[in-house]
């Protein structure tokens, strides 16, 4: 399947986390990368392409991986980090995902969804800056977590899709590689 008009732009290959700095730095060097491998999975590919489940019979698509890495940010950031309310951007109630239920999707989903990403990532940056990493904080069933534990949870939450992530690029259009 050749995907057709691209609606997001390619990017550059991502850069290595630091192999000297702080523990901090070497937290937050790992996570930007796991996050850029997924924006490098998803560049140059069209809204249709983004939602195409091109692994049967699995309904995942990239598309899904956005939506799912979106609340995934932000459950561990905003709701047990920051302790605010911030219900799932596409869970169900009754604690479902739902990132998978949507229309075929258009430019402007693929835009809507990818903005969510951006700005879920962008508000776990700032508090990544701040927050002391030995800090501790209720995370429901997952009870008692360091921020620390978070950072590295986060990174093998992106990790574990890069996989998925890959293969279904390759099934796409054959891009391979990051």
């Amino acid at each position: 399947m050749k995907p057709d008009v691209s609606t997001q732009p390619a990017l550059d290959p991502s850069p290595d986390p630091p192999r000297c700095g702080s523990e901090r730095q070497t937290l937050r060097g790992f996570l930007a990368c796991q996050r850029r491998t997924l924006q490098m999975k998803c560049a140059g590919l069209s809204a249709t392409a983004l939602g195409t489940c091109a692994v049967p019979p699995s309904g995942l698509s990239l598309l899904v991986l956005v939506r799912h890495l979106s609340d995934v940010e932000r459950f561990w950031v905003r709701s047990c980090l920051a302790g605010k309310q911030a219900p799932p951007l596409y869970w169900g109630k009754d604690g479902t995902e739902t990132d998978f239920d949507f229309p075929a999707p258009d430019a402007q989903l693929v835009e809507l969804s990818f903005t969510a990403w951006k700005e879920e990532m962008a508000h776990a940056d700032v508090a990544f800056g701040a927050a002391p990493l030995e800090r501790t904080v209720a995370a429901g069933h997952h009870g008692t977590v360091s921020v620390r534990w978070i950072l590295t949870h986060l990174i093998e939450e992106y990790s574990r899709h890069h996989g998925h992530a890959g293969l279904l690029r390759e099934c796409l259009d054959g891009t391979v590689g990051e």
